[in-house]
This record gives C-alpha cells, structure tokens and sequence, in this order.
C-alpha cells in the first residue's frame, strides 16, 4: 500500500521560534519519530510545506540585495525545497529501515491561473497589524490575517497540475525507498518551447500532495497540521472538532474554514477521498498513533 504523508509547517518552526537549523531538525526529531506507526507499513512519500522558509528566504534577499542579485520566487522555493529535504532526510533516516531520498520536484501551473490575482498563500513570519501593514506599503506586499495567529505576507498558490518528477518517486517508492517529493509544494513551472520554465509562485503543499497521492494510486492520504483535527466554530465559543466528514459535510464546512490554513487541507482530502474510495485524514503529528487508532483526528470520507 502506497502512503502520502504532508508535514506541515509547524513540524519544522514552532510558535515563538526563530527557525533556527537547530530548532528544526530538534522539531523534525520529534516529528519523525511520531511518524513510526507508517514507516513499516508499504510503500512511503513525505512531503512538507516551507511557508516560514520561503518568507524567510525571500526577506534575506531583499536586504541583501545591494550586495548580491535577489533571485525570483521559483528559485527561493526550489531553495527551501532542498534545504527542508536534507534536514527530514537526515532525521527521517535514523527512524526507518530503508533508504530515504529527497526528490526535488516541479509541479506543472496554468500560468493563466486567477490565482496570479488574487494571492492567498501565507509565508514568512508573523505580524502585528500594524507592522504587516507598513510593510505591504513599503515592500509593495499582498498582506492578510491567517487563522488568528497574526498578519502574514500572501503570493500567488495556482492549482498544481501534474507532477513532473513522478515516473522517479514512483521508481524509488517501488524499490523500497521512502521518498521526499512535492516539498514546499514544488517548484512551479510551465512549458514553453519544450523546456520548463519558473513561475513566481508558492504552490499549497497539501494540493500538491493530493495530486501526487492520486497520481501514485495511494490508498491513503495523511495530512498533518499543528491542530489535532479539524474544527466546526474555530475561535468561537461554540468550536468543536469533527471527527468524520462525508463528502457532503466537507463541502458544507468548506466556506467557514480559513482559506490559507484549514481550507485548502480539507480540499485536498475531500479531492483525493472522492477520486480513490479511500478516506484522507488530518490531524497532528502528536496525535498520529490515535488518529490512526479512531480516536482523535478528522477522516475524510467519499
């Protein structure tokens, strides 16, 4: 049985925490070793996000950029892509019984994608309000509030397309290798005169997820955030974790959630649920060994 397993950012960079390259591989430990119950159970692929990265990345670059050329937002992606990659290699490697290889990976864009304009993906770090917005005048910046944590810079998330790399994962997932792929969402691209192009944009890692998990034929989709499931309510007196959601009650939740967090993990889910028969599930790294039991966690059902 093939398994895609989506890290989300908080596995790497916890509230209050620098990104420091000790802080993350220190939050990669625990996260791989949360992630024991899978690794013996078929064939494996591990993806991940890089919002703090890449909005990490691309500040360095614009206050370096006197002294050396800022390169495009593609790049800073394909960067972070790398970088995260060797961390969870090196920590994931210690935990399982097989060779672990990350893949760097380009996802295929609609450059015509209404995304281009309307940005909606969160990077980089946390603001005041009043600190995003001084930025978004100063740096020309699409800001926004994410999931009541605090004001984040947003870019353009087009819809993955088609995994460029697939036939490789594939081939390394069937010879026993547990594969990094789509990390960060890809690096966006697009076909132009039979070459592949950049596109300047952060694609959602859990779209991108569930393309390659249905592109594998995987029988199972994990999602894992920094809550232990998803919420009916959030922020409300009346918030209440969902356990199980058909299809019908995914849709109806849809609109309530937020749309650079909850969203876009109830998407993907609900997307793969539907194309396969199988049931998707989100929940925290913390709570894996439960959600997989039944009792914690949100499954996402056809």
């Amino acid at each position: 049985m093939t398994a895609v397993i989506a890290l989300g950012g908080n596995a790497l960079i916890r509230p209050g925490e620098r990104g420091t390259a000790a802080e993350q591989r220190a939050n990669l430990r625990a996260t791989c070793a949360a992630l024991r119950p899978l690794l013996a159970d078929g064939e494996l692929v591990v993806t991940h996000g890089n919002g703090p990265q890449v909005g990490n990345e691309l500040v360095r670059q614009e206050r370096a950029a006197d002294e050396v050329p800022p390169l495009p937002l593609y790049l800073a992606v394909a960067q972070t892509q790398a970088e995260i990659g060797a961390l969870i290699e090196s920590e994931l490697a210690a935990v399982a019984d097989r060779p672990v290889v990350c893949v760097l990976t380009h996802v295929s864009v609609d450059e015509d994608d209404p995304a281009f304009e309307r940005p909606t993906k969160p990077v980089g770090p946390f603001y005041a309000e009043e600190q995003a917005r001084a930025l978004e005048s100063e740096r020309g910046w699409t800001v926004a509030h994410d999931a009541g944590r605090g004001w984040r810079r947003v870019v353009p998330s087009p819809e993955p397309l088609e995994i460029v790399e697939l036939e490789a994962v594939r081939t390394l997932v069937a010879a026993g290798t547990i594969a990094i792929a789509c990390g960060g969402g890809g690096i966006p691209v697009s076909s132009r005169n039979g070459r592949l192009s950049g596109v300047d944009a952060v694609i959602d890692k859990d779209r991108a997820s569930s393309v390659l998990a249905l592109a594998l034929g995987a029988k199972r989709l994990v999602i894992l955030t920094d809550v232990d499931a998803v919420s009916r309510g959030w922020g409300t007196p009346a918030q209440e974790d969902v356990r199980d959601l058909d299809a019908a009650g995914a849709e109806a939740l849809l609109p309530e959630l937020a749309t650079g967090s909850m969203r876009p993990k109830l998407e993907a889910s609900l997307a793969f649920a539907r194309a396969t028969g199988h049931e998707a599930l989100i929940t925290s790294a913390a709570s894996l060994g439960e959600a997989l039991a039944g009792r914690a966690g949100t499954r996402v059902r056809p």
